[in-house]
């Protein structure tokens, strides 16, 4: 493992009942924090909950720009951390012991910059001449190969069926090189992948479950099995 657990130290907290403090999830990582008992953990949860925001501010106090990438890498304009990308601390685990400063090696990726992110990696023009999911799988088969922390924000935006098994299959090889993997994600295929840790974030705060157990996959079973259920509630 190379984070064990992440947290944020109580003296850091000034106003607790105010963004992101008031979120339940990121409430949870003020003291103790969560413990990361698995090379790949899933951060599952309706919008708002905290997903992205917990994310992001891991993604930022490992040293990869909030934007997406590579840790390390300088890019044309700096953004100042987020509040919560400050606080947050880590217990590194003997795989991550030497993972500091400029060692710290990391990825971060997220939809929403996902085109910028893929041009300053160089595949400006590969990214035109492909589909977006085609030119996602692309980079994970590309990066997604050596000793590091991987930071996932939804990936599975751009991805179809068959590619979101794709995406397992490049985690599996970032366990298989000694790195880890932090994604959230909406998806209970990814969500599925056999030995990793679930974190369910709710209006309780982080909760570890079972995949049979999630919520989001009780809601596709019932959907996939009978869609006027869901449905009528939407279309009246």
């Amino acid at each position: 493992m190379i984070v064990e657990r992440i947290y944020v130290p109580d003296a850091l907290v000034i106003e607790s009942t105010t963004w992101p403090w008031s979120i339940p999830a990121v409430s949870d990582l003020v003291g103790d924090g969560v413990a990361l008992s698995a090379p790949v953990t899933f951060l599952v949860g309706e919008n708002g909950t905290g997903k992205s925001t917990i994310v992001e501010a891991v993604a930022e106090a490992w040293g990869v720009d909030v934007r997406g990438g590579q840790s390390g890498r300088k890019y044309s304009s700096e953004l100042r951390k987020s509040v919560l990308g400050q606080a947050v601390r880590f217990d590194r685990g003997l795989g991550g012991s030497t993972m500091v400063k400029t060692q710290a090696k990391g990825f971060f990726l997220r939809s929403e910059t996902a085109l910028d992110v893929f041009q300053r990696l160089g595949y400006g023009d590969s990214y035109t001449a492909v589909s977006h999911g085609e030119s996602y799988l692309q980079v994970f088969e590309d990066w997604f190969s050596v000793k590091g922390l991987y930071l996932l924000d939804e990936p599975e935006a751009a991805l179809s069926f068959t590619a979101c098994l794709s995406l397992i299959a490049s985690m599996d090889r970032v366990v298989r090189a000694g790195g880890q993997v932090i994604c959230a994600t909406h998806s209970p295929l990814l969500a599925s992948m056999p030995g990793a840790d679930i974190l369910e974030l709710t209006e309780d705060g982080l909760i570890r479950s079972e995949w049979a157990d999630l919520e989001l996959v009780q809601h596709w079973k019932r959907y996939l099995d009978d869609p006027g259920r869901y449905l009528r509630h939407v279309l009246e």
